[in-house]
This record gives C-alpha cells, structure tokens and sequence, in this order.
C-alpha cells in the first residue's frame, strides 16, 4: 500500500489540489495532518482518506483523530497539539497502542520526523507551506507499506524526492 501524508498547508488550497492532481491513481490513500484552514465542504476531502483537525481549523466538522484500517496497517492521525508533541510522543504512542496502529501520522511542529518505536512508525510530514527547524524543506511524505517493511520518502513542493529524507523500516 502506498499513503502520502501531508500537514500544515494553512490556508494554500492550492497545493492540495496540486498533489491530488499529481498522485491520484497513484497512491492508495491521501492523509492530512491538520491545520489546512479549510472547510470540511470542500470538495476536495473526497479525495482524501481522512483528515483531522488541527489548532488552526476552525470548522468543528473535522475529527481530533482517526483510525484507518488499510491492508494489514492500521493508521491512528492525529494533528498533535493535543497530544502534547512539541515534548515529545510518550502521549501519542500512548494513543496510537490503545489504537492498535502500527502507523502514527501528526502534524503541528512543522518540522520532518520520522521513527520507529516499538513496532510503531511516528512520522510528521513537516509542513508543506511553513517549514521550522532544521530541515527547511516544505515537504511532504510517502509511505510505501509492504508485509516486511515501510519505506518512507520526503519530497519537497515541487514533488521532487529528497535523496538525504529516504527510511527503511522492518515491521
């Protein structure tokens, strides 16, 4: 199964069209992170999987979290300002076992991350309008999830892949 995850648009429809137009067809599910400043009537959440809401989404229509069962993964999202992310994921993990995920997905800290823990992926897809930290990229992220392994690639705003932003993990 193959997911792109992305996060933190604030308000640049644009760029989630511009995904969309470019990965439908060729990827299983799309996944958004929280705080796209859009309303859930816009018809381009058709396209996604699921979405949640973050500190900025002001409509009440979006879920705090979700639970996506896809193949043989089960996907816990969540935008992370209420699971306390900016010190740490102790919280999250917490959520996303109760969840019975193998993939956590968040947003918030606009910053790239991604790690195994405990048979757990945590992976921000940084923001693809306002980067922060030290990698300076407006990115998104592809999981490519097969029976031994998820494989993870960042691409940048122009859907060019990021060499350096490349992991591999067993499951």
């Amino acid at each position: 199964m193959r997911y792109l995850v992305v996060s933190d648009n604030h308000g640049d429809r644009d760029i989630l069209v511009q995904l969309v137009k470019q990965y439908k067809g060729k990827v299983d599910a799309f996944f958004h992170c929280g705080d796209s400043e859009l309303d859930t009537s816009d018809h381009l959440w058709d396209y996604f999987t699921a979405a949640v809401k973050g500190n900025c989404d002001y409509d009440l229509g979006f879920p705090e979290t979700a639970i996506k069962n896809i193949g043989e993964d089960v996907i816990f999202l969540t935008h992370g300002h209420l699971s306390n992310v900016r010190f740490g994921l102790t919280q999250l993990a917490l959520q996303a076992e109760e969840a019975g995920a193998n993939i956590a997905l968040f947003g918030h800290t606009h910053e790239i991350g991604c790690e195994m823990h405990q048979g757990i992926l945590f992976l921000n897809p940084g923001s693809i309008r306002q980067p922060r930290g030290p990698i300076q990229i407006q990115s998104y992220a592809i999981i490519d999830s097969t029976e031994e392994q998820l494989d993870v690639q960042y691409y940048d705003r122009s859907f060019s892949l990021v060499p350096e932003l490349h992991f591999s993990f067993k499951k």
